[in-house]
């Protein structure tokens, strides 16, 4: 690890909590899915909810932002108790959350589709600043309408949308599923300027390798409940456990 790199993980390890989850649970309908998740995300932190599918980690985003409609237990955002809030209001409190599906408009160029959804707070990125970090993007901001890019391309749109809004959370679900490894680096890129930006994430991802290349810390979660929590720096003494829980 660089000197620059100890010297930005001690300073996210003395900033103060973002997000303060303790005992989430969950239902959809009748069945619970969340049974008591317990983790806690510092300002400025790059955070990954790691398990096998079906362990709750879409569940605990979904949850969070108050998209999950029957929850319990407590989250803090910023000071702020959020597990009673719509979900409308928790994202004007700063908190976005990037789906799977993405939700590109056919109809809408790149353009068009990056400046539809509306600010909530200051400090969004600008639109040139977007499109440094997204240079694909750039090329096809005019002339090209939402899907006619490629699914990586869609995947960089779907975050780079969120990015001017003032959102100063985002809550990422498996970005590179299904995506080249060439877009896979270049997310990867991006999640690592994005913290230089100040932004803090939580990710959902599969892809572990990709994973342990942008996070400071990953929490496992298994049968809707968080049971360990291993630093980035101490992944290679606990490569055995980690395989255990996830299966791989």
């Amino acid at each position: 690890m660089t000197d620059t790199a100890v010297m930005k993980s001690a300073a996210v390890g003395t900033a103060k909590v973002f997000l303060k989850v303790s005992d989430l649970q969950g239902w959809y309908g009748e069945s619970h899915v969340l049974h008591g998740i317990d983790f806690e995300v510092r300002q400025g932190e790059v955070v990954t909810l790691l398990g096998r599918n079906g362990a709750g980690k879409t569940s605990t985003l979904l949850a969070i932002m108050g998209i999950l409609a029957k929850r319990a237990g407590s989250v803090i955002f910023d000071g702020t108790e959020i597990i009673a809030m719509q979900p409308r209001h928790i994202a004007r409190l700063g908190i976005a959350l990037c789906p799977e599906e993405r939700g590109i408009f056919a109809s809408l160029t790149v353009e068009e589709n990056l400046l539809l959804p509306p600010r909530i707070a200051k400090g969004g990125l600008s639109v040139e600043r977007i499109y440094d970090l997204f240079p694909n993007l750039r090329e096809r901001r005019k002339g090209s309408q939402g899907t006619k890019l490629s699914g990586g391309e869609q995947q960089m749109l779907a975050i780079a949308r969120i990015l001017r809004t003032g959102a100063k959370m985002l809550l990422l679900h498996e970005p590179t599923e299904g995506r080249a490894p060439v877009i896979v680096q270049q997310i990867g890129r991006t999640i690592a300027a994005l913290k230089d930006e100040g932004f803090t994430i939580v990710l959902v991802e599969q892809n572990f390798r990709f994973a342990a290349s942008v996070a400071d810390r990953h929490y496992v979660v298994d049968q809707g409940k968080v049971v360990d929590m291993i630093a980035n720096d101490q992944l290679e003494e606990n490569t055995q456990k980690l395989h255990d829980y996830l299966g791989v």
